[in-house]
């Protein structure tokens, strides 16, 4: 099955991350395009939830990735500790003997990576498992920048392999 996850620039902040000749992406064309997946993962901002989701057919779903340490801007409070994660995970049936994946997961950002808000290994595989994702699945990966998601994936989805019984 195919799995797409998209992190694209968050709703209002293209030109201050990417310079003053970026656009904003057009998130009904995205949203439309996730549907033709067979699961899909949407981040988010806090702040945008509330134009994002209404734009999600009625079978999302809303999980959190909360943020033990971020990056406090003097002037910001509340800070920014949580992110949004609208998901469809894949139609998978899955067992009692299956670990329950929680709608959350609470994972520290990254630092330094050249590219604003690179998703940090402890997301990336929650997110594999909120999708019901299995070594045989598909990522497409629609915002690659700085990779780490798609390294994720190969890395997880290799230890996989390995811990399946010859």
């Amino acid at each position: 099955m195919r799995f797409a996850y998209a992190d694209p620039p968050y709703p209002g902040q293209a030109r201050k991350h990417y310079g003053p000749d970026a656009r904003e992406v057009n998130l009904p064309l995205l949203i439309a395009h996730l549907g033709e997946f067979d699961g899909w993962a949407l981040s988010t901002s806090s702040v945008a939830l509330r134009d994002v989701l209404p734009l999600c057919p009625p079978e999302s779903r809303l999980g959190a990735w909360v943020k033990p340490f971020a990056i406090y801007k003097p002037g910001v409070n509340p800070g920014y500790c949580w992110e949004p994660v609208i998901f469809r995970p894949l139609p998978r049936k899955r067992t009692r003997q299956e670990a329950t994946v929680r709608d959350f997961v609470s994972a520290n950002v990254t630092l330094r990576r050249g590219v604003s808000g690179a998703k940090p290994v402890g997301f990336c595989e929650w997110l594999f498992e909120l999708a019901g994702m299995t070594s045989d699945d598909e990522l497409v990966d629609l915002f690659p920048g700085s990779g780490a998601v798609s390294r994720a994936w190969d890395a997880w989805r290799s230890q996989l392999r390995m811990d399946q019984p010859a």
